[in-house]
């Protein structure tokens, strides 16, 4: 007992480091996607952080797996240079014994990634992409740089020549071609970008506004000394009507309807729903391939290199095999049953392997003539 929970405790620590490790340099790559949210759309860095970790249930779904693994090789492997191991193996304990505090942190990193894929997942991935969708469409974020003709909403193009100390604008150009009917433009002096309850406004002072008849050609012009553009106005209401994949739950992707996606996707969605289902098992297959290999065999005074390199082939083999069949399964729903096999056969033989080992070391002692 006591050697599991020292065995458990050592890859527990090292798999958190590698977990916080993978999971930083992914929020890192994966964060510069949404920079433009800051540069055009002006979102508060609280706001952009608060974005990007409602996405850290996704990274760990894939994170786990592999940490596990990797704290296994780097535990026992420091071990076995520290003769620790050794010390193990000749008081009598199987291979399959001394796999056991790695198996329980896999079944452990199991039992979290299903909280992941089942629950964590669809329910974050669906708060960022309704967060997303907002910030994409919502003008309170909107930041009118000098010298830059911004697009906003359909048809309406606005213009500053210069952003003062206080947020005053100077030179501003507002032209809206978004009736059929006619195009007005807009020009004023000075003004300023107000944010209302109801949306943002461009108060505008000492200017005109020029509006041409598309039909007749004729062009109206009135000068004002102070105007206010509404912005929000112009913004058509725009609802989501489409859900990916990630937002789904596990019932909605096993058993997927007409009013989720088109029939023709059905098979690419149940393919979905059993990688939720399988990709968590991943964990117990990796981790029982590098205990496996690295217990296999009498141990080395020459270093265990050729081993670690044998199981991160195998596990990466492994992971491939798991991706790789949920695509054959998309095409073709038969073989679904392939995706359990992809991702259990690995750890029945490695579990096989290492049992055999210790039955082998039961068997009676060869007769002396």
């Amino acid at each position: 007992m006591r050697i599991t929970r020292y065995l458990s405790g050592q890859i527990v620590t090292a798999m958190l480091f590698i977990v916080v490790s993978m999971t930083c340099v992914i929020w890192l790559s994966q964060s510069l996607r949404f920079v433009d949210l800051i540069v055009n759309r002006g979102l508060p860095i609280p706001s952009f952080i608060y974005l990007t970790l409602m996405l850290m249930p996704t990274w760990l779904s894939i994170v786990l797996p592999i940490a596990a693994f990797a704290a296994t090789l780097f535990v026992y492997n420091k071990l076995t240079n520290d003769r620790e191991m050794v010390v193990l193996a000749a008081a009598g304990l199987s291979p399959l014994r001394l796999a056991v505090p790695a198996l329980l942190v896999a079944v452990a990193t199991t039992l979290a990634g299903y909280l992941m894929t089942l629950y964590l997942v669809p329910m974050s991935y669906r708060g960022f992409k309704e967060l997303q969708f907002q910030i994409r469409h919502n003008f309170d974020h909107l930041v009118l740089r000098e010298g830059e003709f911004r697009s906003i909403g359909d048809g309406l193009t606005v213009y500053v020549r210069a952003r003062e100390d206080q947020g005053q604008l100077a030179g501003i150009i507002v032209h809206d071609q978004s009736s059929p009917k006619k195009t007005v433009t807009l020009v004023a002096e000075r003004g300023a970008l107000v944010t209302t309850p109801e949306g943002p406004r461009v108060v505008m002072a000492n200017g005109s506004r020029q509006e041409r008849d598309t039909e007749s050609g004729r062009v109206n012009v009135l000068y004002f000394d102070r105007y206010t553009v509404d912005l929000g106005a112009m913004r058509e209401e725009v609802q989501r009507t489409f859900r990916d994949q990630n937002e789904l739950f596990i019932d909605d992707l096993l058993y997927p309807t007409d009013r989720i996606t088109d029939p023709r996707n059905f098979d690419e969605y149940i393919a979905e729903g059993h990688q939720r289902l399988t990709a968590p098992l991943l964990a117990l297959s990796l981790t029982a391939i590098g205990v496996a290999v690295l217990l296999s065999g009498e141990f080395s005074r020459r270093g265990q290199t050729v081993r670690i390199v044998s199981s991160v082939v195998l596990a990466g083999i492994a992971e491939a095999m798991g991706l790789g069949s949920k695509y054959l399964a998309a095409r073709y729903p038969v073989l679904i049953p392939v995706m359990w096999l992809a991702v259990l056969g690995p750890f029945l033989i490695a579990l096989l392997s290492m049992t055999r080992r210790r039955l082998r070391r039961r068997g009676p002692a060869p007769a002396v003539a």
